[in-house]
């Protein structure tokens, strides 16, 4: 049967074996940032404080970073299809050099991090923790970003069930690590959240390992890390067109999260704490849309690189269904039993914890509001990926998320004193400005493009 003529129930199960261990793999991930929120919450309410602030920097320019690991994976789903190794080689190399070099630029910005944490209106307690976090933690990067070029690589190769099981061992070698260095069990020293950070580089580099070591065996014909030293300044010109925007794209909206965490520090512990949760509870549910996202990304490649217009459309329209089912499956959950999802991270006696539990409440009633838009605009993103179409929608994200989303919880929040709702409704507003322009420009400006007769030659690389 002919590919532009597979049913929607076929694209389902397609999704589903490509997708399910990416999903699962972006849960792992976000399993590690879950596992330090419950931990430290159970340390104290200071030291989750401060990992808010401090892991919100972190992951902002580790998402930033990733864009150069993320243009791996149309470029190389795209070689592979061709039978192009040699370019598929160059591609993910000059990747890790992309990445490398964005994490050597990145670790001052965490090293001296207290100034910054400052000057954003954190208090001195807080900036001085998260700065003692940042300093230990920014060295991960160097390991989280190769990793993430790797993941790209054999995510390409539909080779996603590894990723899965490397994710898995990392989070569980972080569960392991931060027993150990928060609380001082197994005779290390109690280190807090120092720990953490430590916990964090540990797995890591145990990722690093897991995944090097997978891609040496399995792919040897590749040979991804011979004369790795050597330049190659063309297809570094490549990966770093596609890559940049990418990143950026990523940067507006981590950076749009990370204000908003900035800016919930306004109003003391308490709040930033129940921001804290509430935010990972949504970023788990929003792993499994960037998966999907992911999916969209590979699939919409191939039938790319086919000029398989119909196979696009149903894919796309299997993966947006998709993505809907899960946000309404989240909206429920998260309106029905919220006081329960908060009081996973945190003791029954700790301090402070029925204030913290009283505003968590409220934020994961407005996270429910941004699910669909949350999946829509990573979806879409994904689909516009795929097609290699960047910089656009990196300005339509970038209007979206610090044009109306950042100013909107500026205002509502600390100017019409709504404080955390406030905040939290502009993220509401500035995602659903973004994903209905994003969803606009691939149904309505680039299917059409594809649809005019010219080939997907007609979708500028961007």
């Amino acid at each position: 049967m002919a590919l532009s003529h597979m049913s929607y129930a076929g694209h389902a199960r397609a999704v589903a074996v490509l997708g399910l261990p990416l999903i699962g793999g972006h849960l792992g991930q976000i399993a590690i940032g879950l596992t330090d929120t419950i931990m430290l919450g159970r340390y104290s309410i200071e030291a989750l404080a401060a990992m808010t602030t401090a892991g919100s920097l972190f992951f902002v320019l580790f998402l930033m970073g990733s864009g150069f690991a993320w243009a791996v994976m149309p470029m190389v789903a795209s070689f592979d299809a061709e039978g192009d190794e040699i370019s598929l080689r160059r591609a993910t190399r000059m990747g890790l050099w992309l990445s490398t070099g964005f994490a050597v630029c990145a670790l001052p910005a965490m090293i001296w991090s207290e100034t910054l944490l400052l000057a954003t209106g954190q208090s001195a307690q807080v900036a001085a923790d998260g700065a003692a976090y940042l300093k230990i933690a920014g060295w991960g990067l160097f390991p989280a970003l190769i990793v993430m070029t790797f993941k790209s690589y054999l995510a390409a190769l539909e080779r996603t069930q590894i990723v899965l099981w490397i994710t898995l061992l990392s989070a569980l070698t972080n569960g392991l690590a931060n027993y150990a260095f928060i609380f001082g069990n197994w005779g290390a020293p109690e280190l807090g959240i120092e720990g953490a950070a430590i916990a964090s580089v540990a797995t890591q580099i145990v990722s690093l390992i897991g995944i090097i070591a997978y891609a040496l065996w399995a792919l040897p014909e590749h040979g991804i890390l011979v004369r790795l030293w050597r330049p190659d300044f063309d297809m570094l010109g490549r990966v770093f067109r596609l890559g940049w925007p990418i990143g950026l794209t990523s940067l507006s909206e981590s950076g749009l999260f990370a204000a908003t965490a900035f800016m919930m520090g306004w109003f003391g512990n308490v709040a930033l704490a129940a921001h804290g949760i509430a935010l990972q509870l949504a970023a788990i549910t929003f792993m499994v849309h960037l998966g999907l996202g992911n999916v969209a990304t590979i699939r919409a490649g191939n039938a790319y690189g086919r000029h398989d217009l119909n196979h696009m459309k149903r894919g796309a329209r299997t993966v947006i269904v998709l993505s809907l089912a899960m946000a309404l499956a989240t909206i429920i959950v998260f309106l029905t039993v919220p006081e329960a999802l908060i009081g996973i991270f945190m003791d029954a006696n700790q301090e402070a914890r029925a204030e913290v539990v009283a505003i968590g409440v409220v934020l994961l009633a407005l996270a429910a509001l941004f699910q669909l838009m949350d999946g829509a605009q990573v979806v879409a993103l994904g689909l516009l990926r795929g097609v290699q179409d960047a910089k656009v929608p990196m300005v339509l994200a970038a209007i979206s998320y610090w044009g109306i989303g950042m100013p909107t919880s500026y205002i509502l929040g600390y100017v019409m004193g709504w404080e955390g709702v406030g905040i939290w409704l502009g993220l509401v507003i500035g995602l659903a400005c973004a994903g209905a322009a994003l969803m606009y420009r691939y149904w309505y400006v680039i299917v059409p493009r594809l649809a005019a007769g010219d080939g997907t030659d007609a979708v500028p690389v961007s």
